[in-house]
């Protein structure tokens, strides 16, 4: 199965330290969406998962989660791309969950979801917890440097990756998926 999750604020769309809170903040990154639709067309499940700690600090509801998320999928549409599912994490840090990143339960449960092997899947994210949470899943970590780790120096984005061995670094998530159209595809098993 040729699976790849993805991260959301900063990987997708632009991040806030205000956190995203409605559609209207939910912005696209530049080449995100066509990057998004171009894995879409290369036979790519594309799933996002996502920290949403913003709905148990009591930011945003539900509603409003689904409306950013139906914004997504209407402007990847225009692209010809569509998401496979979303997962997230609405909990807040203090809620002591195991679906929250830097922990491994969201990417498990997507994983599970899919009946995919995790040395197959890459999971892409702008930051520390989001390598961390793929790698203990056992999935390949690739990092963008949009979001958290944009205007960060090689030195910086070094010394993060050393954290997680064997890390790619892509400039973008339109970087990212020409990488990954551009090499085999994976075999195919099941199980």
């Amino acid at each position: 199965m040729k699976l790849v999750i993805l991260d959301r604020d900063g990987t997708i769309n632009a991040d806030r330290d205000d956190y995203v809170k409605s559609p209207e903040e939910w912005e696209p990154l530049p080449g995100a969406l066509e990057a998004m639709a171009r894995l879409h067309h290369g036979g790519w499940y594309v799933v996002v998962a996502t920290n949403q700690s913003g709905i148990g600090r009591g930011l945003f509801d539900m509603a409003a989660l689904n409306a950013m998320h139906q914004k997504m999928n209407a402007l990847l549409a225009r692209h010809g791309g569509r998401v496979d599912a979303v997962f997230f994490c609405p909990h807040a840090p203090s809620e002591a969950c195991q679906c929250r990143k830097p922990l491994p339960g969201l990417i498990e449960q997507v994983l599970q979801r899919f009946g995919a092997h995790p040395q197959q899947v890459p999971v892409v994210g702008d930051s520390l917890r989001d390598l961390q949470a793929g790698a203990a899943a056992g999935c390949e970590t690739h990092l963008v440097r949009t979001g958290k780790t944009a205007g960060w120096s090689d030195a910086q984005v070094q010394e993060l990756v050393q954290q997680v061995p064997g890390t790619q670094v892509h400039a973008d998530l339109a970087a990212f998926a020409e990488h990954l159209l551009r090499r085999p595809a994976p075999s195919a098993r099941h199980g």
